[in-house]
């Protein structure tokens, strides 16, 4: 197989884990009572992720900004496992292992229990 054919695999296999991704925040959407269409629309998903977490609407501006969004992600990360009852090992792994973390929420048993106070 010739560098091409690699490339194409690669193109492939990063689609297939985008469309997975997707499709595991829609089902966190779905099991937080919201649309899960909202998970395919910029910053619209930003928004109802917000929402699920029970941060202000207008936290999405700090998303804008170098280094304070990392800080803010991880905010919103953690409030989300909070919001399905894990805690903060969980966290971790939303932001180190998205992948795998990320369809447990959506596919696993885990129940949205509200926005963490």
């Amino acid at each position: 197989m010739d560098e091409s054919g690699i490339g194409i695999i690669g193109v492939i296999i990063y689609l297939a884990i985008i469309v997975f991704l997707i499709a595991s925040m829609w089902k966190v959407f779905e099991k937080a009572g919201k649309p899960g269409w909202a998970a395919i629309v910029p910053i619209y998903n930003i928004v109802v992720l917000l929402e699920i977490v029970g941060k202000p609407v207008w936290w999405i501006i700090l998303f804008l900004i170098p280094l304070v969004s990392l800080v803010i992600a991880i905010i919103v990360y953690h409030q989300l496992s909070k919001s399905f009852g894990k805690d903060v090992g969980f966290t971790i792994g939303l932001i180190l292992l998205p992948i795998v973390f990320l369809p447990i929420l959506g596919f696993g048993d885990a129940k949205y229990q509200g926005a963490p106070s």
